[in-house]
């Protein structure tokens, strides 16, 4: 199955074999400027996935971020930093004429139920009946699955599934806990520095008291903020991804504290086995699905 998985600076098209879970080829990635014209973004998106040998017909899996109405294709960036000249854009329409094939269809889905699908279809999370894939990086990224079924309702879940309309001291999640979030609290902690969540991270490790306090405050955070939505939905397994899962050993003892203060119960914790192709990977198990080739 041909896919795309649509970042804030990047997209990525790959070909993968939605039955094995395996890329078929190489992955071919284009910078991708959130702030542009619609026009150059489409011509993006379009010269990555022309690089993909598609199969006649398929149908394409697209993994976007939010919001976005995934059903119709339309974009709905208003007010949010990135990607507002897609607006109101039906980008099904926009790219169907033009991407290789020609494409049957274009199943487009959240990136981080793509990244949560791919990786209990292939990954950490197989064989776990209730999944809370959850992102970390440029923001928090939370996708719910019962039994292989993308969910966005229900006992525990956020509106829409989305992690980022939980709140922290009265405050959007994400202004505690994201890579700008934690930079900001590390710069005015440390009298300036412009370390990146990686270095501070690092700093962390060597016993640097600030970055210890600053990571510490926002896992926690974190943990208390998700705990009783886990608890709520009956989480069996937290598989992790993004950028900051490459630190998830420190992190994970002061995430589970934040959860264990809420009197919670805790699921278990997993790493994804692949985080940078687990949102392909779900992409194209999601477009089977749509295609009826599952």
């Amino acid at each position: 199955m041909p896919v795309l998985d649509v970042g804030g600076t990047h997209v990525a098209a790959a070909l993968v074999d939605a039955n094995r879970g395996v890329l078929v080829g190489p992955v071919h990635r284009r910078e991708l400027d959130g702030g542009a014209p619609a026009a150059e973004i489409i011509d993006t998106l379009v010269a990555a996935a022309e690089a993909v040998p598609a199969p006649q017909g398929a149908t394409w899996g697209v993994a976007m971020p939010d919001p976005f109405d995934y059903a119709r294709g339309v974009g709905l960036f208003a007010g949010v930093g990135k990607f507002e000249s897609l607006h109101g854009l039906d980008l099904r329409a926009a790219i169907s004429t033009r991407l290789p094939g020609p494409p049957g269809g274009i199943a487009f889905l959240n990136d981080a139920d793509a990244f949560a699908l791919g990786e209990w279809a292939h990954g950490a999370a197989a064989g776990y009946r209730r999944c809370l894939g959850l992102t970390l990086g440029t923001g928090v990224g939370t996708g719910w699955l019962v039994d292989g079924q993308i969910v966005s309702s229900g006992p525990g879940i956020p509106r829409d599934g989305r992690a980022h309309r939980l709140e922290i001291a009265g405050m959007p999640l994400e202004e505690t806990v994201s890579s700008r979030a934690i930079r900001r609290a590390y710069r005015a902690a440390s009298g300036g520095s412009t370390a990146d969540v990686r270095d501070i991270a690092g700093a962390a490790r060597d016993g640097d008291p600030v970055a210890v306090g600053v990571l510490q405050y926002a896992m926690h955070a974190l943990g208390g903020a998700l705990g009783r939505c886990l608890h709520d939905f009956g989480a069996d397994v937290v598989v992790v991804g993004g950028s900051m899962a490459a630190s998830w050993d420190l992190f994970e003892p002061w995430f589970r504290d934040g959860m264990a203060d809420g009197g919670t119960k805790q699921p278990t914790m997993r790493l994804a086995r692949d985080r940078e192709h687990a949102p392909l990977l779900g992409a194209a198990h999601f477009a089977c699905r749509v295609g009826g080739l599952s």
